[in-house]
């Protein structure tokens, strides 16, 4: 067996804040105690602005925004990683990763597990069983991997360093903060996606405020370790994005000529007519009402050019990540699972 130690200085750092965390009894502090040393960041004027207006706008203390904040770290991985999502991948290449036989084994496992859960979220939320399944099923391979980076680095790496999206990842940052006030859960010890999501989910701070549920009834919504709970939140999700209960997501389409090139492809948004895509030759294999806008995605799957067409439901699962490779992925999913358990 081989030894724990030495750890890295920045991992013992780690240990004891978190093993004064919970002596302290959850307080994110440390007060008093001489172990704090300057962070990454803690320095930067970017940093100290964020922290005042932070202390300004919901009565928090400077100081306790500080010993937080100290314990960031610059992760050059999470800039690494956010510059290649699973999404750039062609759809030959993306689906694989998550319609697969051992995802959809152990998605049978997981609906078996939690059926009445699954079922009472279906009454409650309106939200298929096998949807709630399909997007815990790609998210975190049913709560089995739910992150390695932590969401203090993440969100404070990505805040301040990653340019392009920085005020999203602020914001986030100061939404963890409130979220771990009012759940009482240690910003600093949390682990999640490179991008700061969390728990079976893999909720964004903002969103776990806004949408989790304490679906088990045991007076906290605890997204990481309540299976009740997190697939309660997800249908709650769904529900208040405007899901339909009982209309269709999408189905596959035949083409017809080739007046399919002239349109636009791939955007989440319906934008369609039926006699628009009828006119471009674009037939969908399911039902169309006449009235409907619908969208169109043209994607190359493992046996060529594939085609699709998606109604509104399809668009709400684009809700919860905007890619339609990531969409169709839980749909196909969920229809493997719900296909599988009926043999």
């Amino acid at each position: 067996m081989k030894s724990l130690y030495p750890l890295p200085k920045a991992s013992l750092r780690r240990c004891l804040v978190v093993l004064l965390w919970f002596i302290s009894g959850g307080v994110p502090v440390l007060a008093n105690t001489g172990v704090i040393e300057r962070g990454d960041y803690l320095h930067r004027p970017d940093v100290q602005a964020f922290i005042q207006s932070v202390s300004q706008q919901h009565a928090i203390p400077v100081e306790k925004l500080r010993r937080i904040l100290a314990q960031a770290r610059r992760q050059q991985a999470i800039l690494d990683a956010i510059s290649r999502p699973a999404e750039g991948k062609p759809w030959s290449q993306y689906r694989p990763i998550f319609v697969n036989p051992e995802r959809i084994e152990k998605g049978v496992a997981f609906w078996n597990a939690h059926a009445n859960e699954l079922a009472r979220a279906e009454q409650v939320y309106g939200v298929p069983a096998e949807i709630v399944v399909g997007i815990i099923g790609v998210e975190t391979f049913y709560g089995t991997r739910m992150g390695r980076y932590p969401v203090l680095d993440a969100l404070v790496t990505l805040g301040f360093d990653y340019p392009p999206r920085g005020a999203f990842f602020r914001s986030q940052l100061e939404q963890l903060i409130l979220l771990a006030d009012e759940e009482k859960l240690n910003p600093i010890g949390l682990l999640g996606s490179y991008a700061g999501a969390m728990g079976m989910g893999q909720f964004i701070p903002s969103s776990y405020r806004k949408f989790a549920v304490d679906f088990d009834g045991d007076g906290k919504r605890d997204l990481f370790h309540s299976a009740a709970d997190a697939i309660g939140s997800v249908a709650n999700y769904f529900k208040v994005h405007g899901w339909r209960n009982g209309q269709w997501i999408i189905s596959p389409a035949r083409v017809v000529g080739h007046g399919f090139e002239q349109l636009e492809a791939n955007d989440r948004r319906p934008r369609y007519s039926p006699r628009e895509l009828t006119m471009a030759g674009i037939f969908s294999s399911g039902p169309v009402a006449p009235d409907e806008s619908l969208l169109y995605l043209r994607l190359n799957g493992e046996k060529g050019l594939e085609h699709w067409v998606g109604h509104h439901n399809f668009f709400v699962i684009t809700e919860y990540n905007h890619s339609v490779k990531y969409a169709l992925a839980v749909f196909q999913l969920a229809q493997a699972i719900k296909d599988r358990r009926k043999h």
